[in-house]
């Protein structure tokens, strides 16, 4: 990759190990729902008004069903989860726990693709994930941090499943600016109802400055820029290149979480990220040849 492509994966990865840090500023003064809703329903604005400038164009009325879908297990379901979850554990164990995405995504293609299938290599990955997880939750009681790490699991295998369905749209010939924008959109018109409802913002107090300037964050750098950074690497070192963000956020979201708030994860947790990574590395090891022809 050249020097550029570095600097915008290295940013793509503080922007989204941010994301865990601006979720605990936001929840000091936000309810989960609120802060997702925030999230997702600015970004929208700042994407569409980017589609309309570089695409002017829509995404297709037929794939919005589809695009309901991509909403709901890419960014409605695993925001609120981790969200939900942040409010009992560090933004830094749920980013390393968020790095099971990809292991998730390898079991979700086996089952669900005919050309991504498990290999000996890959099980392997699988086991070693798995197995830092079980060494993360060693130690644990059946409350607290459990149920916590287990919304982090979920809200991984939930990206996993979007990985797959995913596909439906490279197919199609749909821009990726349009499907983020599209999915985006969608997760908003989700959300909505359940946050007036439960949430209902007109009976809310004002949170405070901070949390509002953290869901704006989310909203704005998280979501909006993080896709256009993400696209723009994608296109220019390939995804394979891209794929090493995965190993970069828990470092930054960690990183963040010690220099902002102090946050220091446990052994068992440095222990748990190593297998995670150990995983990953053979899961995507497959690939390092292709990965040195993109420089």
């Amino acid at each position: 990759m050249r020097g550029l492509d570095w600097i915008m994966l290295w940013t793509l990865s503080l922007i989204w190990g941010g994301s865990f840090l601006f979720n605990e500023i936001a929840l000091q003064g936000l309810p989960p729902l609120s802060i997702v809703w925030g999230r997702v329903a600015l970004a929208a604005l700042v994407l569409w008004v980017v589609l309309w400038v570089v695409e002017r164009k829509a995404p297709p009325r037929a794939l919005w069903p589809a695009l309901l879908v991509m909403g709901l297990m890419n960014n409605a379901v695993p925001f609120t989860l981790f969200v939900l979850a942040q409010g009992q554990i560090t933004g830094a164990l749920a980013s390393v726990l968020n790095a099971m995405t990809p292991i998730f995504t390898v079991l979700v293609a086996h089952g669900a693709t005919a050309d991504e299938r498990l290999t000996g290599r890959k099980a392997l990955g699988v086991g070693l994930g798995f197995g830092g997880v079980l060494v993360m939750m060693a130690g644990e009681g059946l409350g607290g941090a459990v149920p916590a790490m287990l919304a982090c699991l979920g809200a991984a295998l939930s990206y996993g499943l979007a990985g797959v369905w995913g596909r439906k749209f490279r197919a199609a010939g749909v821009s990726p600016l349009a499907t983020a924008t599209g999915q985006l959109t969608a997760s908003s018109l989700l959300i909505t109802p359940l946050w007036l409802g439960i949430d209902r913002p007109w009976a809310m107090k004002w949170p405070g400055a901070e949390p509002v300037l953290a869901v704006i964050a989310l909203a704005t750098l998280c979501s909006a820029l993080a896709y256009l950074l993400f696209f723009r690497v994608l296109a220019s070192a390939g995804s394979t290149a891209v794929s090493l963000v995965t190993f970069l956020i828990p470092l930054s979201a960690a990183g963040l979480g010690w220099l902002v708030l102090g946050e220091v994860l446990d052994l068992r947790h440095l222990v748990g990220l190593a297998l995670i990574l150990g995983g990953l590395w053979l899961i995507q090891g497959r690939r390092r040849h292709a990965w040195g022809k993109q420089a």
